[in-house]
């Protein structure tokens, strides 16, 4: 079967202090990175094992993975196996990017989100172009926030073509038909950030062909839905893989409504659904 892991381990530290995130600039203690080194460690080994499935991984952790060297190891050494046809993580870019040499850009793919005011501008431009250099699917996207659509538009006008420039509807924020027009003028989709997305009993591929993974194992339908479906490592979670219906009135984050079967998305990122790259624009 093609099998969709999330995967969100007790990584919750990051070297940005942006003011809308709860993890910015937060440590954690040696102890704690050391854990969250071992469970990346056995899940990329459990992954390493499979040879029944086609498997599919997004990291998504809370803070940052890319500074950390296992999680870098991680994609690497999981872009190489046959048996993962994409391997993608969330990140802010800030980390170095020689070591993508060593990945297969054939299955590895970054999601990528500029911080106006976290980085200079030049810098995260200057590594997007790198990326594209090598190869490596990518895509960068923003908060929309008012005070960044400036900031959107230079990055718009200076990445290139291919690269998909996405945006995220901030959190809290009420937007005007005239506001929502300018964002959508840099991201078509837009629209689909902009409101959340009525889910309560419609179809959704979570629990079936995609679930989440925790840092100790434990699959769950999505990260936003508790109840526990079994855990990887002893393969409890198989039995339960079955078509579910969402319990939840509405879903508002990406990572979640994408694999809504009410919404045309598995259509419109065909091949790129974890990376967050529109099939339309990955042909460019």
């Amino acid at each position: 079967m093609d099998l969709t892991l999330l995967y969100r381990g007790p990584l919750a530290s990051c070297d940005y202090d942006c003011p809308y995130c709860p993890f910015a600039k937060r440590r954690e203690r040696t102890e704690q990175l050391r854990a969250d080194r071992a469970a990346l460690e056995r899940f990329a080994g459990w992954v390493s094992e499979q040879t029944d499935d086609r498997l599919a991984v997004l990291f998504t952790p809370w803070g940052e993975g890319l500074v950390r060297s296992w999680y870098r190891r991680a994609l690497v050494d999981l872009s190489r196996l046959p048996q993962v046809r994409r391997v993608a993580i969330q990140t802010n870019l800030s980390c170095r990017t020689d070591w993508l040499a060593d990945a297969d850009p054939d299955a590895l793919a970054l999601w990528c989100t500029y911080h106006p005011g976290q980085t200079p501008y030049d810098r995260f431009l200057g590594k997007c172009r790198d990326l594209s250099e090598r190869g490596v699917r990518f895509s960068v996207g923003v908060v929309g926030f008012p005070e960044h659509l400036e900031h959107a538009r230079r990055l718009r006008a200076e990445l290139p073509d291919h690269v998909y420039l996405w945006v995220n509807a901030a959190e809290g924020h009420t937007y005007t038909h005239a506001e929502a027009a300018e964002w959508t003028e840099l991201d078509p989709l837009f629209a689909y950030s902009r409101h959340p997305h009525r889910s309560a009993g419609l179809p959704c591929r979570t629990g079936e062909s995609v679930v989440s993974v925790d840092g100790n194992g434990t699959v769950r339908r999505c990260h936003f839905v508790p109840d526990e479906l079994g855990n990887l490592y002893d393969g409890t979670y198989r039995q339960a893989l079955r078509p579910r219906a969402c319990p939840l009135a509405v879903c508002d984050c990406h990572i979640g409504y994408v694999h809504l079967e009410s919404l045309p998305l598995y259509d419109v990122f065909a091949g790129g659904v974890l990376e967050r790259i529109p099939a339309r624009q990955a042909d460019r």
